[in-house]
């Protein structure tokens, strides 16, 4: 079976090149365009697609207004095209908290590396497609945070490192906010987006949240109560300095598949911290963090993942799961309740 897809763009040059992308794979069929959101809605009832690409920036309606519609009348998984910009990427969040399911950078901008957006879409076209994504509305997530086994408790956690990828900016507002300003631990993100996205995100949950969220800077002190989010780009290490440890950011000299990487980060805390580590692992597409899981695993710490149900992709912590990392298996609602009392806060 074909995956049908609905590009819906603006820009007769941008509905080309994401055809093109998408029509150099065998099993996906672009079965239609749109230029506005009015007609990205009318398409969408016509043609029953398998996914839809949506343009933020539209004249008339654009691609939020569409995407609140048509979330709300289709279970059709919607990804984002974004210009890497702040108003962009803005859009962009408020987009994914209106239902879309994830979004990439728009590819016309001269330092976008195309190959890689091209590579990302189809992966992403291709997920969704197959598991029929479906972002379990608020209703669902509250039934499913009910059923909690008693946690292991411990007051002396000193860090929380927090991996994800796909679905993550609405993950983390899940949690962020429903941590006490006096949070006893510091907290460290790696969250897979491009160049550009991760300061507006940190600055979004900060202004959502009781702990302080910044993105990350070389030289920064951990510290209790604030979250740092890795900046895109650069690998996110720690150095550690009697009772102080310090964010050092770096180049990624390995090639890693994902800059920052949750892997990277992890291994990282792992050193830092030991057995005063807790890593949480997120809905996202892969298998980054199964390797600095392991280390922050054999250092003693405790791994918490977030369960199949209430992912948009169970893919890195079913992995993480299935490599036998998690301690502690919970829906996306009791995520920052676990954390709570797990630091006895």
């Amino acid at each position: 079976m074909p995956i049908n897809v609905l590009v819906v763009d603006d820009s007769a040059f941008m509905r080309r090149a994401i055809t093109k992308m998408l029509e150099g794979e065998p099993e996906i069929v672009v079965c239609g365009t749109a230029r506005t959101g009015e007609d990205a809605i009318e398409k969408t009832a016509q043609l029953n697609p398998d996914v839809i690409t949506m343009d933020v920036e539209m004249p008339g309606m654009g691609g939020l207004e569409a995407v609140r519609v048509i979330a709300s009348k289709y279970q059709i998984p919607i990804i984002m095209v974004s210009a890497l910009t702040r108003e962009g990427a803005e859009t962009t969040f408020q987009a994914l908290d209106a239902g879309a399911i994830d979004f990439i950078p728009k590819p016309d901008a001269a330092y976008v590396d195309i190959k890689n957006v091209a590579r990302d879409l189809i992966a992403k076209v291709r997920t969704f497609a197959r598991r029929g994504v479906r972002r379990p509305d608020r209703e669902t997530l509250a039934m499913l945070a009910e059923p909690i086994a008693p946690a292991r408790t411990r007051s002396e956690y000193h860090c929380i490192a927090v991996g994800t990828s796909t679905g993550g900016p609405v993950a983390l507002s899940h949690i962020v906010p429903k941590l006490p300003a006096l949070f006893p631990a510091p907290l460290v993100i790696v969250q897979h987006m491009p160049v550009g996205f991760t300061r507006p995100l940190a600055e979004r949950l900060n202004a959502q949240s009781h702990v302080r969220v910044i993105e990350a800077q070389s030289g920064m002190l951990l510290e209790a109560g604030t979250a740092l989010v890795a900046p895109a780009g650069q690998q996110f290490g720690l150095r550690r300095t009697g009772s102080s440890v310090e964010v050092v950011l770096s180049r990624d000299t390995a090639n890693s598949l994902h800059v920052p990487s949750v892997d990277v980060m992890t291994a990282e805390v792992a050193d830092a911290f030991g057995a005063a580590a807790i890593g949480v692992i997120l809905t996202g597409m892969g298998q980054d963090g199964v390797v600095g899981l392991r280390k922050l695993k054999g250092a003693g710490g405790y791994v918490v993942g977030q369960d199949e149900a209430s992912c948009v992709v169970y893919g890195m912590p079913r992995a993480a799961a299935s490599a036998g990392l998690v301690d502690r298996v919970v829906p996306l609602e009791a995520v920052a309740r676990t954390l709570r009392e797990l630091t006895g806060s």
